[in-house]
């Protein structure tokens, strides 16, 4: 690293060096710090109690790489970005490389794929633990805990967590953290069914995949997750038009309504949301009508949907529209929103750390 460049590090040596981001650890309850961590395909996210309330870090979970060479280290100190030094190449890490990716018309790399560590990507290590690290506000300075997602296993692919699970346990205790996991969907109901006692179906829809929870007070009965996500929503809309992904993540996110497209790229993306939801619902159905241990609930329960990709204008509405076109084996009482959906695993996550002693 230069010296005075609190922008750059050289991932070579990434145990020995701190990306130089603004600090979040500067208060603590108790004298104790916990913090719940949402570890999606697209975002990553930390919750923390502060004395003001709850406090959200993110990162764009994504990087890019550009030529070595003096021009470009011109360009990115002009623009304030950061990012990482490796032989010839430079790496912009977080939004700042989405932010680029969009200008030079390309795709970002991902350090995760369908919602584990990414088996396509060399540096997908290095590049995730440098981001857990800002996220986090650093290292730990003491015995302090993070309770961090991890996807249920898929009922549709033959991928399971076990190594995404003891990579991430190995990257946070790395960093000095004590850490125990939760499974994304049980997250969303600790942090939006209290009013249910803590029973219903929280739903995560996250970028790589989506996870399932259905919960009986606060004990999961039945976990699992689907293998599609934003992203194959992002990357079939652009095969389809000859577009960059990044651009029609971009679209995506840009505050269009999947009920009312406007353009050729807005129906795109619109036609491949209703498949989604027409694939995971009826994998849904199909699996509860399989469960041996589907709980009876003496009344009607909520569906909470949260995630990234459920952020886009007229999803419930959509949800709505396929969901009454099936029959559920359970009585539901409503489908709603959570209340931030990109925030919420993040948030249940942050629950669980603080009801562990």
């Amino acid at each position: 690293m230069n010296k005075g460049d609190e922008k750059t590090i050289d991932m070579d040596i990434v145990d020995e060096k701190v990306v130089k981001l603004e600090e979040v650890k500067d208060e603590k309850i108790d004298g104790k710090f916990k913090a719940g961590l949402d570890i999606d395909t697209a975002n990553l996210l930390c919750a923390r109690e502060a004395d003001n309330g709850v406090i959200i870090k993110a990162q764009r979970d994504a990087f890019i790489d550009i030529e070595r060479n003096d021009f470009t280290k011109k360009m990115l100190e002009k623009m304030n970005v950061q990012y990482i030094i490796r032989d010839n190449t430079y790496y912009i890490i977080g939004e700042d490389s989405f932010e680029l990716a969009n200008v030079l018309n390309r795709s970002t790399r991902r350090p995760m794929k369908n919602g584990f560590i990414s088996s396509d990507e060399v540096d997908a290590i290095p590049i995730i633990k440098i981001l857990i690290e800002s996220v986090l506000g650093g290292k730990a300075k003491e015995n302090e805990l993070v309770y961090y997602s991890v996807p249920a296993n898929p009922i549709d692919s033959e991928l399971n967590v076990t190594y995404h699970k003891g990579m991430m346990k190995s990257i946070l205790e790395s960093l000095g953290y004590r850490c125990k996991t939760l499974i994304e969907g049980h997250a969303v109901v600790f942090a939006e069914m209290e009013n249910s006692g803590y029973s219903g179906i929280g739903i995560s829809f996250g970028a790589g995949m989506v996870n399932l929870s259905v919960s009986y007070r606060g004990i999961p009965a039945i976990e699992f997750s689907v293998a599609r996500g934003g992203d194959w929503i992002d990357i079939n809309s652009a095969n389809a038009l000859g577009k960059e992904v990044s651009r029609m993540t971009s679209i995506k996110e840009g505050g269009m309504d999947i009920n009312t497209p406007k353009n050729s790229d807005e129906i795109a993306i619109s036609l491949y949301y209703q498949e989604l939801l027409r694939y995971i619902l009826k994998n849904i159905k199909k699996k509860f009508e399989k469960a041996k241990d589907l709980p009876h609930f003496k009344n009607p329960v909520p569906i909470v949907c949260a995630g990234g990709t459920s952020l886009v204008g007229g999803f419930i509405d959509a949800f709505n529209k396929v969901h009454e076109s099936m029959k559920f084996p359970i009585d539901i009482s409503e489908i709603r929103l959570a209340g931030e959906p990109l925030n919420s695993v993040a948030k249940g996550c942050l629950i669980s750390s603080l009801m562990d002693e």
